[in-house]
C-alpha cells in the first residue's frame, strides 16, 4: 500500500482508538491561542491610517464605515497567516523528522492528522447525551449538550436536546470528519492541519454578530469554501450508511435537494438534511442563544417524533458513513496514484 493512504488510514484508526487524549498536546489549542493573541494587533492595525485607505476599493455595501472595510482587510490576515502557518509548520516538522529518519516522519505524520479529526469524541458526545436521556437525568442532559452546542439548553425537553445532538452530530460530520480526511488524503498532515486551522478560525471569529461580522469574514468565507466539496460528499457518505443500517435511506438525497440550501450555511445544510431524511425526523426551528431567539429553516419531514433514540442512530450513521468514505477516498487515492506511476 502506497505510504500516503496508510498513514490517513492509520490516523483515522488512532483517533477511534484512542480520541484525542488531554494529556497530549493538541495543535488545536495551539491554533486557538494564536487566534485570540492575533485579534488585537488586527484590531489596531485596521485603526490605522495607511489601512484605511488601502480599504477604500472595499466599499461593500454603499455606505460602509471605513473603520468596517478596513477591518475587512485586516481580516484576510487570519486565514493568511494561520492557515498557511499552520501548513508550513506541518510541512517542516515532517521534512526535519524524514532527515532523521523516515519512519519518524510516518508516525509523526499519522498522529498529527489524528488531531484534525474527531470522530472518537463526537460519537462519545452525541452517546453520552443519549444514555443521560434514557436514564431520565434531563438537568445532566441539558449539561452535557451545552458542552457541543452554543443555544441556551437549561429548559429543554428531551425532544429539544434530542434535536440539539442530532444536529450537531450531523453537521460536524463534515468539519470533524470528512473535511480533515478529505484534505489528508490530497495533500497529507500539513493540508490536513490547514483544514483545521480554517475550521478553528471560523468557529472563533467567523460570527455574523457586531464583533466579528468585519474582522472575521474572511475566515467564515474560507471555511465555507474548503467544506464546500466535502459537504456535498457526506451527503452521499450518509446515504450509503443509511441503506446500510436499513434506514430510510431512499428518503436521503431527495431530502437534501429539498432541504440543504434553505440552511444558513451553505454547506451545513448537507449533512443535516441527510440525516433527517436518513431518519425520518424534522430537524432546525426555534433556538434561543444567550436569550434572544433565533429560528432556523426547518429541514426534513416529521414522520417520526423526537426522541433519544435518534442520537444513537445518527451516532451510528457518523461512524459507517466515515468508515465508507474513509475507504472509497482511499480506494480513488490508490487508483490516481497507480495511474501517475505509470505515466
Amino acid at each position: 500500500m502506497n505510504p500516503e493512504i496508510a498513514i490517513v488510514l492509520s490516523a483515522f484508526v488512532i483517533d477511534l482508538a484512542v480520541g484525542d487524549p488531554r494529556s497530549l498536546p493538541h495543535p488545536v489549542v495551539g491554533m486557538g491561542r494564536v487566534i485570540a493573541k492575533l485579534e488585537r494587533p488586527l484590531r489596531q492595525a485596521a485603526a490605522s491610517p495607511l489601512l484605511r485607505r488601502l480599504a477604500r476599493p472595499l466599499a461593500h455595501p454603499p455606505g460602509g464605515s471605513a473603520e468596517d472595510r478596513a477591518l475587512k482587510l485586516a481580516g484576510i490576515a487570519y486565514p493568511l497567516l494561520l492557515v498557511g502557518g499552520s501548513f508550513l509548520g506541518g510541512w517542516g516538522l515532517l521534512f526535519l523528522l524524514g532527515l532523521l529518519h523516515p519512519w519518524l516522519a510516518y508516525g509523526a505524520a499519522a498522529w498529527l492528522i489524528s488531531t484534525t479529526i474527531a470522530a472518537r469524541g463526537l460519537g462519545d458526545a452525541g452517546m453520552d447525551i443519549y444514555r443521560l436521556l434514557k436514564e431520565n437525568k434531563l438537568p445532566e442532559a441539558r449539561h452535557a449538550l451545552s458542552m457541543i452546542v452554543g443555544r441556551d439548553t437549561d429548559r429543554l425537553g428531551e425532544s429539544e436536546i434530542t434535536r440539539g445532538a442530532v444536529e450537531t452530530v450531523a453537521e460536524n460530520i463534515v468539519d470533524a470528519i470528512i473535511s480533515p480526511l478529505f484534505y489528508a488524503f490530497i495533500g497529507g498532515a500539513p493540508l490536513a492541519l490547514a483544514y483545521r486551522a480554517a475550521n478553528t478560525l471560523d468557529s472563533m471569529v467567523g460570527y455574523k454578530n457586531e464583533k466579528y461580522r468585519n474582522l472575521g469574514w474572511a475566515s467564515a468565507r474560507f471555511d465555507d469554501l474548503a467544506n464546500w466539496i466535502p459537504a456535498r460528499l457526506s451527503a452521499l457518505a450518509i446515504a450509503a450508511a443509511a441503506a446500510l443500517l436499513k434506514l430510510r435511506a431512499g428518503r436521503v438525497l431527495g431530502t437534501v435537494r429539498r432541504f440543504a440550501r434553505l440552511h444558513p450555511s451553505p454547506n451545513s445544510g448537507f449533512p443535516e438534511s441527510a440525516v433527517a431524511g436518513a431518519l425520518g425526523i424534522r430537524l432546525g426551528g426555534l433556538n434561543h442563544y444567550k436569550g434572544v431567539p433565533s429560528d432556523r429553516a426547518r429541514m426534513g419531514e416529521p414522520l417520526e417524533p423526537l426522541k433519544a433514540e435518534h442520537i444513537r442512530l445518527a451516532v451510528r450513521i457518523l461512524y459507517l458513513s466515515s468508515i465508507l468514505f474513509v475507504a472509497a477516498a482511499a480506494g480513488v487515492a490508490f487508483v490516481v496514484r497507480h495511474i501517475v506511476s505509470h505515466t
